[in-house]
């Protein structure tokens, strides 16, 4: 970390640890997206995309990479905690900023419920004698506690369960393709990448924007750059090594699942939620099934969650240091250097809408699609403010990275979102006008949207 990248230089007093290396980082990124996430959504993508879901996740890869450079820059720009709320803020305007944090706050806030859920449900349907509320409280309290004690102990246990779920994943893949070397499955071919009978460009956006709910969480490692060892430069370089591996990860993964399905055409009508594990049970029987099915409860249950608690808790802090949100959430735990009252503010706010949403039928889909509304418009406002800070303002001679490529990316973003889940559309806009209430109330109240420190823009572009 260069001296210049140091927070004081914005106002701030350096109250985060700084001990997260770019190792460190990159499997915080890689947890964060769950190297087997789409286990859990194989089954809509498959349906979505028109039994093209190699297609989904490819674009889906490319459209966030693109993503992840503009974040790179950004993070050059304003090495803090905050993520886009913070680059928006500081290279657009504070009102600007607020209201990007608050639509990253509607990905953030509602994840680690959405994860909850999606492994309590798991894991009662593995025991069905404990009860869905029973898991979820377990769940939520085991990663508090975890999260409490440090960042250090988070990233020593995410270690711990990122190589738990590369095993796993490694043996459906060698059982998959040995399965499909015997004869088993639909043998080797293209389609999941292309089917020239289902293909649309409509319908392979659509898929998009729910395959990208398997690569958020890559920008979580933004929110570390505060107590990142070596400062903007290592967060940049980990998010693009973490997006790859993941996408990679997903890409074969699908390809293979995709081959194995056992009723192919009653998938793309059904989107089944059972779907992959229904293909490990065709590659290597019912063990094959379970250890899936188990892997996927653990993982977004325990390691998942445990990094969105993270990345929510640093973004509360974040806000509510500037006097965005209310000021307890800005308190430090002197002994663990964590924001204590953002991380149980989280885990009260998790169990209580997840014993909401487990009563309702379509709790899990309602709560993806209004997660991925929320981070993709973040991106998009991402992607402008790369535009106006370095392009407009500082007149930049870089073209490529700061117009060119944010117009690509932000230009596929666009696309993913109009072709989204009309109710996700709906709810986005919703929660969009309720931000937009509040900036109104804060500038009744005489409170409008500033952040501390001098701006060091020109300096750093």
């Amino acid at each position: 970390m260069s001296p210049q990248e140091s927070v004081d230089q914005f106002g701030y007093r350096q109250e985060l640890r700084r001990g997260v290396g770019l190792t460190d980082l990159v499997y915080y990124g890689l947890i964060f997206m769950v190297p087997i996430a789409p286990f859990a959504i194989f089954g809509l993508v498959y349906s979505r995309s028109g039994g093209m879901p190699v297609l989904a996740y490819l674009i889906g890869v490319v459209a966030l990479l693109f993503t992840a450079m503009s974040y790179a820059q950004m993070v050059k720009a304003f090495p803090l905690s905050g993520s886009v709320y913070n680059y928006a803020g500081r290279g657009i305007a504070p009102p600007v900023g607020f209201m990007t944090g608050w639509a990253i706050l509607l990905d953030y806030l509602l994840v680690p419920t959405l994860l909850y859920l999606v492994a309590a449900v798991a894991m009662h349907d593995s025991i069905p004698q404990v009860p869905i509320w029973a898991w979820l409280i377990f769940f939520v309290v085991l990663n508090t506690a975890i999260n409490l004690r440090g960042i250090r102990m988070t990233m020593k246990l995410t270690k711990v369960m990122i190589i738990a779920e590369l095993v796993v994943l490694a043996l459906f893949l060698v059982v998959g393709v040995w399965a499909l070397l015997q004869g088993r499955g639909h043998g080797f071919s293209l389609t999941p990448l292309f089917n020239a009978d289902t293909f649309s460009w409509p319908v392979v956006f659509a898929a998009v924007s729910v395959a990208v709910l398997s690569f958020l969480g890559f920008d979580g490692i933004s929110m570390l750059v505060e107590e990142s060892t070596g400062g903007s430069a290592q967060v940049g370089r980990a998010m693009r090594i973490a997006l790859l591996l993941a996408g990679a990860l997903f890409i074969v993964q699908v390809w293979v699942a995709a081959l194995l399905v056992p009723d192919p055409a009653g998938l793309l009508t059904s989107g089944s939620g059972t779907a992959f594990y229904d293909a490990a049970a065709v590659a290597g029987g019912e063990w094959l099934r379970q250890l899936t099915s188990m892997a996927t409860a653990i993982s977004w249950g325990v390691a998942n969650t445990l990094v969105a608690q993270v990345a929510v808790s640093r973004l509360l802090y974040a806000m509510a240091r500037d006097r965005q949100l209310p000021s307890f959430l800005a308190k430090i735990s002197v002994r663990n250097s964590v924001p204590a009252n953002a991380i149980l503010l989280i885990s009260g706010l998790s169990i209580a809408l997840g014993l909401w949403m487990s009563t309702r039928a379509d709790g899990i889909d309602f709560l993806s699609s209004l997660i991925n509304m929320g981070a993709l418009v973040a991106f998009i406002v991402l992607h402008i403010t790369v535009i106006v800070h370095y392009a407009v303002r500082a007149r930049s001679k870089d073209a490529w990275s700061h117009l060119i490529a944010p117009l690509i990316g932000m230009g596929i973003l666009f696309f993913v979102v109009i072709n989204a889940n009309v109710m996700a559309q709906i709810v986005g806009l919703i929660w969009f006008a309720v931000g937009a209430l509040v900036l109104g109330l804060l500038y009744a109240v005489g409170r409008p949207p500033t952040l501390q420190g001098r701006d060091l823009s020109k300096e750093r572009a």
